[in-house]
């Protein structure tokens, strides 16, 4: 039991069973792999609900990490491919999503480096946004998937 414990406290483990699709996954977050997988048709994908690294209540769906590797993302640039990501989340980002960090990558740059850096610590912005507690308030009551409106 303390070695389960141990490497439940481990950062990579608890990334490696966030970006797994675990049944520990919230409804945002399948939403959000539900919808990128659907609009962009990835060949590898990584969604990381960070949330518990920032100033937010426990369970909290708001700031995620998406990695994805698409064959849609050939000849676009950066904020094309960003466009598309933004595009396809439209309706998270504009309820309980508070920060999005997109990782888009072709096939062929995925092949070159297959990972992206780690993200960094919150500096604690989120605490004075309006627009955080007012969407962590509006949802507090719902189911949390910032689908109801």
């Amino acid at each position: 039991m303390k070695r389960f414990l141990a490497l439940a406290r481990c950062p990579a483990w608890q990334r490696a069973r966030n970006v797994s699709g675990s049944p520990m996954a919230g409804p945002v977050e399948r939403t959000v792999r539900e919808k990128l997988e659907q609009a962009l048709q990835p060949s590898h994908m990584e969604v990381t609900n960070e949330s518990s690294g920032h100033a937010v209540p426990p369970g909290s769906e708001t700031h995620f990490k998406v990695v994805v590797v698409s064959q849609a993302f050939e000849g676009l640039s950066a904020i094309q491919r960003h466009r598309l990501v933004n595009g396809a989340l439209s309706e998270e980002l504009a309820g309980t999503v508070h920060a999005l960090s997109i990782h888009a990558k072709t096939p062929g740059q995925w092949a070159e480096r297959p990972r992206v850096e780690p993200s960094p610590p919150c500096a604690g912005g989120s605490k004075h946004d309006p627009l955080l507690a007012a969407k962590l308030a509006r949802n507090a009551g719902g189911a949390g998937d910032g689908g109801e409106r």
